[in-house]
């Protein structure tokens, strides 16, 4: 594997015949997942637009899904993005029909991956994509320390007991940890491994060697034109200070990522007692802190950000938008590109979350006053070969 990956980063080196994509000086991408349906893949040039006349914004990035049960590269969708003019970030998922959440591994299981099933998708997928004549992201499995989605670690082993408190761990003493500060003591929330080291913690590394394997194999494919995107969730799933789900435990090292990506989302399910409502910067300032040192140059996207309609006292989605795009553009000098989710869904229970930007007046004019920020990029920026 180290021979392969050193010759396709040698071809990535010196493939120039694609468009590529600036990192902005001055200022951050702003883009969108424009509510795409059941698949997330279906993109239309009318709903593109559509959204830029509501928002009084192009968008310079448009996302939408890329499901392994489709079973090709969405060739069509790219090219939309792109006459559309934005950048597609495709979320590469290795998932079956029906997309439903908290099932666990299916026929695209990770360790199905590695033993090579899908080696002739992944090549073929790869050889088109390496048509596209521009960069483009791709965020393959995100969230992954979420355990809603099928590669989530906590399917492939999880990893050891967190053997101290955190309190311990940021500088007190063992004498000092209470009883209330040992996180999570239910033995199914861990797996085995050793907690001084990494490499034995079973569903991160499962994670990382199938990202490994999947890039090498588009890289030598010739599809140097991806920005590869690693995208985890802004916290844990289980929540709390776990070490083996936390996204340095998932990240595949330097060569195979390009940009560090994050979910960020605020209340999502306004019938949930349990979905609290939490303000922007407590939502961001300490996963910017982490993913920031993962590498100390890479940008960051929030490949996905947003928060649902509330009607609640004290919940004000407008507000939760002005703070957010405000935020971004002043506290955040390594973050480059914000994509918003805008979608409405039915819960289990009947009731919606309603993610849309304009779910109120209030939070469309919130979001036509934030992203008018000269700060917020509305069109991509090219170098050209």
């Amino acid at each position: 594997m180290a021979g392969l990956v050193s010759a396709s980063s040698a071809l990535f080196a010196t493939t120039n015949s694609y468009e590529q994509l600036q990192i902005p000086a001055q200022g951050a991408y702003t883009g969108a997942y424009v509510d795409f349906g059941d698949g997330e893949d279906n993109v239309t040039l009318e709903a593109l637009e559509k959204f830029q006349d509501l928002t009084e914004k192009p968008m310079a990035i448009v996302a939408f899904g890329s499901f392994w049960a489709r079973g090709t590269f969405p060739s069509e969708q790219v090219s939309l993005v792109r006459a559309y003019g934005a950048v597609p970030l495709l979320f590469w998922s290795p998932w079956d029909e029906p997309f439903d959440e908290k099932r666990g591994p299916d026929k695209y299981a990770l360790t199905e991956i590695l033993a090579g099933k899908w080696d002739a998708y992944i090549d073929a997928w790869a050889d088109a994509a390496a048509k596209v004549p521009s960069q483009f992201f791709v965020s393959f499995a995100c969230e992954m320390n979420g355990t809603w989605f099928p590669w989530s670690g906590w399917f492939y082993g999880k990893g050891p007991r967190q053997p101290f408190s955190k309190k311990q761990l940021t500088g007190g003493t063992a004498a000092q940890a209470t009883q209330e500060e040992i996180l999570h003591p239910d033995e199914n929330w861990f797996g085995k491994g050793d907690f001084s080291n990494p490499a034995t913690w079973q569903g991160p590394e499962t994670f990382k060697k199938a990202w490994r394997h999947v890039v090498d194999r588009v890289r030598a494919r010739g599809a140097t034109n991806i920005l590869w995107v690693f995208q985890p969730n802004n916290y844990s799933d289980p929540p709390g200070y776990i070490a083996w789900n936390q996204p340095a435990a998932y990240y595949p090292g330097a060569n195979y990522v390009d940009w560090l990506g994050l979910s960020v989302y605020g209340k999502q399910t306004a019938n949930n007692e349990e979905d609290k409502w939490c303000d922007f910067d407590k939502l961001l300032d300490w996963p910017y802190v982490v993913m920031s040192r993962l590498d100390p140059s890479k940008p960051i996207m929030l490949a996905e950000w947003g928060v649902t309609e509330s009607h609640l006292p004290g919940e004000d989605k407008g507000a939760w938008i002005a703070s957010a795009l405000a935020r971004m553009s002043t506290h955040y000098p390594r973050l480059k590109a914000a994509v918003f989710w805008h979608e409405r869904w039915e819960n289990d229970d009947g009731s919606y979350s309603n993610l849309r930007v304009n779910s109120s007046l209030g939070s469309l004019n919130a979001y036509r006053a934030g992203v008018a920020n000269p700060f917020w990029l509305g069109r991509p920026l090219w170098k050209t070969p």
